[in-house]
C-alpha cells in the first residue's frame, strides 16, 4: 500500500503531464467522477466542510487502523479538488494523516489557479481531514 508522500508524488506527476490549465481543470473534473462518494444519510449538516463556497460533505470512517473518507460536492471543480486531497489521505493512519504536509498542493499550483474562495475552501477540506484524523487517532490511542 502507498504511502501519503508516493500519492502525493504520483498527482504531482500527473498534473505535470498536463501543458495548460485547461487540460489541468479537465483532469480534476474526470478525478472528481472517480471519488468515493459519500452515502445519502451522510450528507448532513455535520460533514458539510466550513469556509467552502460550494457545498462539499466528508464522511471519515475507521476500517482497522485506517481512516477511510468519502465525500461529494455540488460543484465539479471542488469535487475534483476534493477528490485529489480524498486519494492521498484515505487509506491512511490518522497519524500519518495529521503529519502529512500538503506542498504538493502548492507543487501542482493548485492554489494559484483557483478563485479566492476556491482556495479558502481547499484548506478548509484540508483542516477538517485533519481534524476527523485527529479525532480518530485518540480512539486508537
Amino acid at each position: 500500500m502507498s504511502n501519503i508522500k508516493e500519492i502525493q508524488d504520483e498527482i504531482v506527476d500527473e498534473f505535470e503531464m498536463f501543458d495548460d490549465w485547461m487540460q489541468r481543470y479537465e483532469h480534476m473534473i474526470e478525478l472528481g467522477k472517480s471519488l468515493p462518494l459519500i452515502e445519502e444519510k451522510y450528507k448532513t449538516e455535520d460533514n458539510l466542510i466550513k469556509g467552502c463556497q460550494s457545498k462539499v460533505w466528508v464522511h471519515a470512517e475507521l476500517e482497522g487502523d485506517r481512516l477511510v473518507f468519502t465525500a461529494d460536492s455540488d460543484a465539479i471543480i471542488t469535487k475534483g479538488i476534493i477528490a485529489i486531497l480524498i486519494r492521498a489521505y484515505s487509506n491512511q493512519h490518522p497519524k500519518d494523516i495529521i503529519e502529512a504536509d500538503t506542498a504538493f498542493i502548492d507543487e501542482i499550483g493548485l492554489k494559484e489557479h483557483l478563485s479566492p474562495t476556491r482556495a479558502n475552501g481547499l484548506v478548509s477540506m484540508i483542516k477538517q481531514l485533519k481534524m476527523y484524523a485527529v479525532a480518530y487517532q485518540t480512539q486508537l490511542n
